[in-house]
């Protein structure tokens, strides 16, 4: 990502490569939904060191880049290639892992590094499920607890739609506790999340997760004959660091 300063104006631009729905293609293995669950809450701890609340840390609010795909892709039509003659090639995320990225900061917020409890009138993102906003619109709230209701976003991609990603579970139900001030701190939550990766042994990470749209024999089969590969030629089973 670059960025462009405007002299004229007191603005900022920043230029995003082109990105992508990040369930799209469907994620493979334990291997590869810890990468991104790595890169999302390792990417929400950085803005909140720099005392930035994003505020709508939604499903929607989540892509990814090209990394994995062989072909360009029309971006009103995703699945398909550039012109619209063929389903859109990728590889796997193990063989060329992308980039995810959080979008839309819109309603986001920067705080003085002093204010350790900034209070914002609360505002509707795209979650209409956030418990804080459902008892009083009115009270203003801290914006920090409500971004760790990420966690939210993480069910919705994983737990509610693949077999294989229980692991998760634990962490996702500290982080959507109904009352804000029970949510661990990003810290807390990126800290569990590494106890949890260190537990993993390389065979936890290359085992299947499987969507709700890939329960067939000839998937099994495909991912099996991809497993064996991917070992033999020593790709790693994933590419997020420990640290």
């Amino acid at each position: 990502m670059d960025v462009t300063h405007s002299a004229r104006w007191l603005l900022a631009i920043l230029v995003m490569p082109l990105l992508r729905d990040v369930t799209d293609p469907f994620f493979d293995t334990a291997g590869e939904v810890v990468d991104c669950v790595h890169q999302l809450f390792e990417g929400l701890r950085f803005m909140h060191r720099h005392r930035v609340a994003h505020r709508d840390c939604m499903q929607l609010n989540i892509l990814m880049d090209g990394s994995a795909h062989i072909d360009a892709w029309r971006p009103s039509e995703q699945f398909m290639s550039e012109d619209l003659r063929r389903p859109a090639r990728h590889r796997t995320r193990m063989q060329s892992p992308p980039r995810y990225y959080y979008i839309d900061f819109g309603i986001s917020c920067k705080y003085e590094a002093p204010n350790t409890n900034p209070l914002e009138d609360p505002i509707f993102g795209g979650d209409e499920e956030v418990p804080e906003f459902k008892e009083d619109n009115f009270n203003p709230r801290n914006s920090f607890p409500t971004d760790v209701w990420l966690g939210r976003a993480i069910q919705e991609t994983f737990l509610d739609r693949y077999s294989g990603a229980e692991f998760l579970s634990g962490l996702v139900s500290d982080v959507v506790h109904s009352d804000p001030a029970q949510r661990p701190n990003v810290d807390e939550v990126f800290s569990q999340f590494r106890v949890l990766r260190q537990g993993f042994s390389n065979w936890k990470l290359r085992s299947r997760v499987t969507h709700d749209e890939e329960r067939s024999v000839f998937r099994f089969l495909a991912h099996w004959a991809r497993r064996i590969q991917y070992i033999v030629r020593g790709i790693p089973p994933t590419h997020a660091s420990l640290s």
